[in-house]
C-alpha cells in the first residue's frame, strides 16, 4: 500500500506517522507513507499555492494548477510503480470540515493491500471548487470541527487505515476487537493487580470461563456504548 500526503506543511504528517507502529509498518515494508509540500508543483518564484476568492469574501483559496500537477504526477508515478496493474487505482481524497464523517467501515474500506491513497489537505477557506470536481474521489472529515491544518486530519486518516493492514499490529485478533469494529464502543480493560486501594478486577474475568468472559465484555460494551452513544445503536 501506498499513502501520499499532499500538504503545505508535510512534517506535520511525517513526523507523528513515523513513531510507534506505523513506523515499524515502514520499516517492514508494508506500507509507503510519503508526505508532499504541494509548493514543490509551483512555477512562480515566490511559489504560490494561494490567492484571494472570487466574488470577494474572507481568506484566501488554494490554486488548481500546483494541485493537478501534484496528484497527476503521484498518479503517474504509482502506475509505473505497479507495472501496470489495472487493478491499482489512485484513490484521492479531500480533508475538508464539509466532507462525509470518516468511521471505522470507511478505514476498513480503504484498508487494501496494493490500494493508493491520496490524502489532500485543505488550508486557508479551503481549495478551488474545480479541484473537488474534476480531481477529488470523496471528501472526507474526521469531525464537526475545524482545525488550523489538515495534516493533522491527514494523520489521524492515515494511522486508522495503516494499523488495519495485514501483518501491522501484533496480535491479528486486535483490530477486530476495537471499539466501532463491531459497532460497539469497546467495553472496560484490566490488568494485574488484581486489587488496587480496594478496587477489584471482576471475578468473571480472572474465572477462565471464556465463554462467560466474552457474554460479560458483550454486556459491558453494550452498557458503555448505551451511555456515552447511543447513537451507535440507533437511539
Amino acid at each position: 500500500m501506498r499513502i501520499d500526503i499532499l500538504t503545505l506543511f508535510p512534517t506535520i504528517a511525517s513526523i507523528p506517522l513515523g513513531e510507534s507502529m506505523i513506523g515499524k509498518a515502514q520499516q517492514r515494508g508494508l506500507v509507503t507513507i510519503q508526505a508532499h509540500n504541494i509548493r514543490d508543483w509551483t512555477r512562480d518564484k515566490h511559489r504560490t499555492t494561494d490567492d484571494a476568492p472570487y466574488g470577494g469574501s474572507q481568506g484566501m483559496v488554494m490554486k488548481c494548477e500546483p494541485i493537478f500537477e501534484a496528484v497527476e504526477e503521484l498518479k503517474k508515478k504509482w502506475i509505473e510503480e505497479s507495472a501496470g496493474n489495472a487493478a491499482a487505482q489512485s484513490i484521492v481524497i479531500y480533508l475538508t470540515p464539509g466532507g462525509k464523517r470518516f468511521d471505522q467501515p470507511m478505514a476498513t474500506r480503504f484498508a487494501q493491500p496494493g490500494a493508493h491513497l491520496i490524502l489532500l489537505c485543505g488550508h486557508y477557506e479551503g481549495i478551488d471548487q474545480r479541484v473537488i470536481d474534476h480531481l477529488v474521489d470523496e471528501e472526507i472529515s474526521i469531525g464537526d470541527y475545524v482545525l488550523t491544518n489538515c495534516a493533522i486530519a491527514a494523520a489521524v486518516v492515515t494511522d486508522a487505515v495503516v494499523r488495519l493492514l495485514p501483518g501491522v499490529l501484533g496480535d491479528e485478533n486486535s483490530a477486530p476487537d476495537d471499539s466501532f469494529a463491531s459497532g460497539l464502543i469497546e467495553g472496560p480493560q484490566y490488568t494485574r493487580p488484581v486489587e488496587y486501594r480496594g478496587w477489584r478486577v471482576p471475578d468473571v474475568l480472572l474465572s477462565g470461563n471464556h465463554a462467560a468472559i466474552a457474554k460479560w465484555r458483550r454486556e459491558q460494551a453494550v452498557a458503555k456504548t448505551k451511555r456515552v452513544r447511543p447513537d451507535l445503536l440507533g437511539e
